[in-house]
């Protein structure tokens, strides 16, 4: 007999995905730190598959000075270059001085918010959306808002954040609940303050 709950079919089948849906996607956060990792490993997987960037976490961790903006922001040259020959990360110039420049770009919007929660929070007036998608094939990759949030971030200078991957941040970061109804944790996400 199966004593698992019923979880959103996309974590199925891998230990690590499963934890990961299980303890933090679409958990609302307000933490800049935690906002700001998210921010570098969704602009990291652009183009790869989200389970490929989980297993290279905790090599972004250490790469990416324990994902502290202002240590990242002042990477320089030499940085990228010894971020270039790391293997355990996803060695692509224009995403290594993207996460460098995000950092930078992360730190004036905290200055001029008071934090990046504040910013990020204020396009949903600091609620989160709940969804209540019954099946996989509803869940868009994009919306208005995605379209909105990443616009205005690249006009503060943000790269590798378009829609798409804005979309995949706000689901991580709880802006959204994409979790499914049937899914245990879409109440127990629904019902976290953020």
């Amino acid at each position: 007999m199966n004593d698992d709950p019923d979880r959103c079919p996309w974590c199925r089948g891998n230990a690590l995905y499963t934890e990961y849906h299980d303890r933090e996607w679409g958990v609302p956060c307000r933490d800049d730190g935690k906002l700001f990792e998210f921010l570098v490993l969704e602009s990291a997987q652009a183009g790869l598959s989200w389970l490929t960037i989980l297993r290279k976490r905790e090599n972004y961790r250490r790469a990416f000075a324990g994902f502290d903006p202002e240590r990242v922001a002042r990477f320089n040259r030499r940085s990228v270059e010894r971020l270039l020959r790391d293997s355990g990360i996803v060695r692509n110039r224009l995403k290594i001085e993207a996460a460098i420049g995000n950092a930078r770009a992360f730190l004036e919007v905290v200055e001029s918010h008071g934090s990046f929660a504040d910013y990020f929070w204020g396009f949903t007036d600091g609620e989160p959306r709940i969804n209540h998608w019954r099946r996989l094939g509803e869940v868009p990759s994009m919306t208005p808002l995605s379209d909105a949030i990443s616009r205005d971030m690249k006009q503060k200078g943000f790269r590798f954040f378009g829609s798409t991957i804005c979309y995949a941040h706000m689901q991580a970061t709880g802006l959204v609940n994409d979790h499914l109804v049937s899914c245990f944790r879409h109440s127990e996400c629904a019902s976290t303050s953020p």
